[in-house]
């Protein structure tokens, strides 16, 4: 991964206003200066209430952070350290039929003596702003707080499955698969978890490019990670010796029973067998009577692999989140099931994405997208932008949001426009950034 062109796009000048305003300096932090570089990274642990890291610690992830557009707001009374971060970068996301470039936002925070003076507000509204200037279609965050980026447009497009199993009555019920699994030290298991999502990505809408730092984290190999000493890895190997799977885990002792809890961290597979020979790992494994795992898909086979399905208990819950900025290349960008030929009117409180739409779907599952001179009385459906983005990846159903309030229009309309956009396999987001 090479240092990307959007670190050189400058902030939002709206922004810099408003919190210049407010006694506020709002730039972007040089990566290239150490004291700089060190601060915002001590800004970010702070913020997400993290320990204050190591020198080693700030080390590592400066390799992360000087890869991506890190904006810090500044208060001169305060100290040295950033009051508020923010970072971005372009990535390729996954959609149905191809890949769609977007804005990628993370490291939202805002220091405990700094809330309510607007400065998310600004830093959230100035990287959509910066986004559309650079071009971007769409923008996506994972969240640690679900009721804060409606606000700004985001829709929960991408929900995922925490699944827990009861090992002790679960039984097993898949096939045996050929190949083989393996032990893996740290570092091959990082490469591996890093190929294998390279490789997998592109098969289901909403996964984005990992980058090493996250794999290595998942390996047990992050500075200050306490549970780091703990980590396994293990890998299946087909019939050929070809690596199609990889999982890092870890096990914890259950009081006063002498079993223990298998906890993995991620699950990388590329191939269905990959995928069963590691649950059948999982689920026969000796002395443990649970196991459970978060970002899975909502279509993930476990339930059917088992003899009891009541063992397998599934909580769906959001996790990726998009925002749609450029409506004609976004919904352009992607293939569709179904014909269809809808005027959408979409409310937009920021602009970006509001007016009347007519959308076109041919036989070949493409759209062909043109603004209209309708209003919201004579289109078809209305929607807000965070509906529309919710819908995108074809994770969210139409017809759920017209159920709820959310989507207004006939319901035939409303059915057609959930056949078009629907996924054929559930999307996914399976990191967080």
């Amino acid at each position: 991964m090479t240092a990307p062109e959007e670190t050189l796009i400058p902030v939002d000048t709206e922004s810099q206003r408003r919190l210049r305003e407010s006694g506020l300096d709002y730039r972007i932090a040089d990566m290239t200066d150490p004291a700089d570089a060190e601060g915002f990274v001590r800004a970010d642990a702070r913020g997400f209430l993290d320990e204050e890291p190591t020198d080693k610690a700030v080390a590592q992830m400066l390799e992360t952070m000087r890869l991506r557009r890190n904006i810090g707001v500044y208060d001169a009374a305060a100290g040295d350290l950033p009051v508020a971060t923010v970072n971005s970068w372009i990535t390729p996301m996954t959609v149905p039929g191809g890949e769609i470039d977007m804005w990628a936002i993370s490291s939202v925070t805002v220091s405990g003596t700094h809330r309510r003076r607007g400065i998310a507000r600004a830093m959230l509204e100035g990287e959509l702003r910066s986004a559309a200037s650079a071009g971007i279609a769409i923008a996506g965050l994972t969240v640690s707080e679900a009721t804060i980026y409606g606000r700004y447009g985001f829709g929960s497009a991408l929900p995922v499955a925490r699944l827990s199993v009861d090992t002790t009555r679960a039984g097993w019920m898949g096939e045996n698969v050929p190949g083989r699994l393996v032990y893996a030290d740290r570092q091959t298991l990082a490469d591996d978890l890093e190929t294998l999502h390279e490789q997998s990505r592109t098969t289901r809408a909403g996964q984005i490019a990992g980058w090493p730092g996250r794999w290595q984290r998942m390996a047990g190999l992050a500075e200050g990670d306490k549970e780091a000493a703990a980590v396994r890895g293990i890998r299946y190997l087909d019939a050929d010796g070809v690596v199609r799977g990889a999982m890092a885990y870890t096990l914890s002792e259950i009081p006063a029973v002498f079993r223990s809890e298998l906890r993995i961290r991620t699950l990388q597979t590329t191939t269905d067998e990959a995928l069963r020979a590691l649950w059948q790992f999982v689920v026969q494994h000796d002395l443990v009577d649970r196991a459970s795992v978060d970002l899975r898909p909502l279509d993930d086979p476990l339930p059917w692999l088992v003899a009891d399905q009541r063992a397998v208990k599934t909580e769906v819950h959001d996790h990726g989140w998009l925002r749609v900025i450029d409506l004609p290349t976004a919904l352009q960008a992607r293939e569709y099931r179904a014909p269809l030929d809808v005027v959408l009117h979409v409310d937009d409180p920021l602009g970006f994405a509001a007016g009347s739409w007519r959308i076109r779907i041919g036989a070949d599952g493409r759209a062909e997208v043109r603004a209209t001179d309708g209003t919201a009385d004579t289109a078809d459906v209305r929607l807000g932008v965070i509906e529309l983005s919710a819908i995108y990846a074809g994770g969210v159903r139409a017809t759920q949001l017209a159920a709820a309030g959310r989507i207004h229009g006939a319901g035939e309309t409303i059915t057609a426009i959930d056949e078009a956009f629907r996924a054929s396999a559930a999307p996914l987001l399976g990191i967080w950034y």
